[in-house]
């Protein structure tokens, strides 16, 4: 079934967390390790705009559709960031857009290096490399579900575990774009299973890898999947069902890189 953008656009709105009692983390606070979680992935969902910045400097900034999407995806995820801010004041951890914007800084020259890498080589590779970016999203929105998914069930709290899964079910739609594009575009070109084959063997990472440090990135996705393995058996399968990628195991590649796996 073909994503209806849309209806994506007209029904695109802010997570909602007003009716949950936020009020419980004053009687049942989150641990240390729930709170380390949740603030690696409100950077990640606050630094949204740099993925979107990356975007358009390749050639899926002339896709229509894409362009639409990335516009309603870059307010979603500044919407998550913000409902999980509010979480994580609650516990006395405030987050502010200075130190956002400091942390953006500190990645330096590697970062902005990197956007111009990108734009080089995809431009090359031409509108072929539009799969890899649909591919590459379908694969971080995929992780992203399955962390809040895990993250609600492992904390199991009245008010937090409804909020990640109302995230999560957002982020499901995010899925539905990235996987319905790539498909098509792998479909289409040898040359574009070909080159998203070696670009997500080679490069892809976990959702955070380059923006957080390697330490916490290795210990947020610890927490999550260590023990529960055969979840990143399911995002591969996922992956595997599109055209051409039958061969790939990104997930427990990556993972087993940083020792996880």
């Amino acid at each position: 079934m073909a994503f209806d953008l849309e209806q994506f656009a007209e029904t695109s709105e802010p997570v909602k967390y007003e009716d949950l009692d936020f009020d419980t983390f004053v009687t049942q606070p989150l641990d240390t390790n729930t709170l380390r979680s949740l603030r690696y992935m409100c950077d990640v969902e606050f630094h949204t705009s740099c993925f979107l910045r990356d975007m358009l400097v390749t050639p899926s900034h002339r896709e229509e559709d894409a362009g639409g999407f990335m516009t309603m995806w870059n307010r979603e995820e500044f919407w998550h960031g913000e409902a999980l801010a509010t979480v994580l004041r609650r516990h006395g951890i405030v987050v502010d857009y200075d130190e956002l914007k400091a942390k953006r800084v500190k990645l330096g020259w590697n970062n902005a290096l990197s956007t111009l890498k990108q734009s080089a080589l995809s431009n090359l590779a031409g509108t072929d490399f539009v799969a890899v970016h649909m591919t590459w999203g379908a694969a971080n929105e995929l992780s992203a579900v399955a962390a809040y998914r895990r993250l609600a069930a492992m904390t199991d709290h009245p008010a937090l575990s409804p909020l990640l899964k109302r995230i999560a079910q957002q982020e499901t739609r995010h899925v539905a774009f990235y996987t319905t594009q790539g498909r098509a575009r792998l479909e289409a070109s040898e040359k574009a299973r070909s080159l998203v084959n070696l670009v997500l063997s080679k490069v892809w990472k976990p959702v955070g890898s380059g923006m957080m440090a390697e330490s916490e990135v290795k210990h947020v996705m610890g927490h999550l999947f260590a023990g529960h393995l055969e979840e990143l058996d399911k995002l591969d399968k996922r992956i595997q069902k599109l055209p051409g990628l039958e061969e790939l195991t990104i997930f427990r590649n990556s993972f087993a890189r940083l020792g996880i796996a």
